[in-house]
């Protein structure tokens, strides 16, 4: 094979893509800096291809030329796993001009569309079908479907419709080596040997370069109720949990827990949003009903989980949402708290996956052992308790600067909680990724066994480690 020089590859991409999609100078820092602005990187050129075999190209240029690849959606990922280095070296593919709906195969229930969709278009363009598509996140307005697969992405369904991996049929997929895969037949059975569509979603693209996936789609549901619910404690919380499984069903769509403090800086840095019940209870719980038959059907289930929850000491105080606008507003109060939590300051995050079970035990020693370690810090706990996914992130206490808390902290911090997240059988890595920002921690936690069966997955695919290196594993 010719080995191209840089000046070489660059023409080569131009002839690929289009001049006018190699950017190489003016403000690049849409693509450069990511969302949490936690890092700022360099890319040799941003390629922006506009259809999978211009994605071909490209990494068989970069191949050819030993230049390695940086794929990127939205840029809206939390764990520094799709922006360059700061060397300058790296080509970072930008796939949002990929953004089509390619297919709605009603009988199928099957939606295709391109890695560069908006999650939010997916959902509208299902919509407008007469469909649901349940994937829904706080960043749904800006994230990909491709970014969504190469992560994994929860969000606040997951408790009734699982993953992105669960909602996926088929792939498309360019590999290391500028091959295309066409996966997308959109089967539900396929049983001939190994399935690499789940082996692609979720490895952040180290292992291939997602640019189409057919994706399940769902019956509108005929009922949709939402309450806000005020609870003594965690562990009400989690008894809460069981009475909507025991009573609702796969009805129960959304099931997310909120603590006082994190509800606070919503209340402070918008307090158009007027968030309810924060002042009087530790924690809120934010849950959804989904019901196929009838709105009466389901508002009389959901009522009398309500009814049960209060009897039982569970539930303080609930608001039923009476109209799609009320619970609306009570769903942008939950997903604002990461804005709030960022117009506060920085933060230390963290994304981790504990069994439901253990989340009470979980919270109570780790918060003791904080508030032990570092006076007054300050703990804003929310997340999607219904599939036992915590955002228990660390703010730094008042009055001290937090870039300087987060810097001779942040190290120390992770330990404390992924200590205990291990101790209590969890994961590090909920719905987040592994990325840049977690890639050194990762071998502290994860069995070693697992650690290196992923290290000989990433060498077979792509011997010369062009994709999204430093990202998930390290192979020295």
């Amino acid at each position: 094979m010719t080995t191209l020089s840089l000046p070489q590859l660059l023409t080569t991409l131009r002839q690929a893509v289009g001049e006018p999609h190699v950017l190489t100078e003016g403000d690049l820092s849409a693509f450069e800096q990511d969302w949490r602005k936690r890092s700022r990187g360099k890319a040799l050129a941003v390629v922006r291809p506009g259809s999978t075999p211009e994605v071909a190209a490209v990494v068989k240029a970069c191949a050819q030329a030993g230049v390695s690849i940086v794929p990127q959606g939205g840029n809206t990922g939390l764990v520094v796993g799709s922006i360059p280095d700061a060397s300058g070296t790296q080509v970072l593919l930008s796939l949002q001009r990929m953004n089509a709906v390619r297919n709605i195969d009603a009988a199928n229930l099957a939606i295709t569309v391109e890695a560069g969709c908006v999650l939010q278009n997916l959902q509208q363009a299902a919509e407008q079908a007469g469909f649901l598509f349940p994937l829904s996140l706080g960043s749904e307005g800006s994230c990909t479907i491709g970014g969504n697969l190469g992560t994994n992405a929860g969000g606040t369904q997951v408790v009734r419709y699982g993953n992105t991996r669960e909602l996926c049929l088929g792939l498309e997929v360019v590999n290391a080596q500028g091959e295309i895969w066409h996966g997308l037949t959109g089967l539900r059975k396929d049983n001939t040997g190994y399935d690499l569509r789940h082996l692609m979603i979720g490895s952040e693209g180290t292992l291939g370069i997602i640019t189409a996936a057919t994706m399940k789609l769902y019956p509108l549901p005929a009922a949709k109720l939402t309450a806000w619910a005020g609870v003594p404690s965690v562990q009400h919380a989690v008894e809460l949990l069981g009475l909507a499984h025991q009573h609702l069903g796969a009805g129960l769509t959304g099931f997310e827990m909120m603590g006082q403090f994190a509800l606070s800086l919503v209340d402070k840095h918008y307090p158009q949003l007027r968030v309810p019940l924060w002042q009087d209870t530790p924690y809120c719980v934010l849950l959804e009903n989904s019901d196929t038959e009838s709105e009466m059907h389901a508002r009389e289930r959901f009522e009398h989980v309500l009814e049960v929850a209060f009897e039982r000491g569970c539930v303080s105080d609930a608001v039923v949402a009476e109209s799609l606008s009320q619970a609306r507003n009570l769903w942008h109060i939950r997903e604002s708290i990461t804005l709030a939590q960022a117009e506060e300051g920085l933060n230390i995050k963290h994304d981790i996956s504990l069994p439901v079970s253990a989340i009470a035990a979980f919270v109570a020693q780790t918060d003791a052992m904080l508030a032990r370690e570092i006076e007054g810090v300050r703990l804003v706990n929310f997340g999607h308790l219904g599939d036992g996914n915590l955002h228990y992130n660390v703010q730094a206490p008042v009055g001290r600067d937090n870039a300087e808390f987060l810097r001779t902290q942040e190290d120390r911090v992770n330990t404390l909680v992924y200590d205990a997240v291990r101790g209590f059988g969890g994961s590090i890595s909920a719905e987040h990724g592994v990325g840049s920002l977690k890639v050194d921690t990762l071998p502290d936690y994860k069995d070693p066994t697992a650690l290196a069966m992923m290290r000989r997955l990433k060498q077979a695919l792509d011997p010369q480690g062009i994709l999204n290196p430093g990202r998930v594993v390290q192979l020295s």
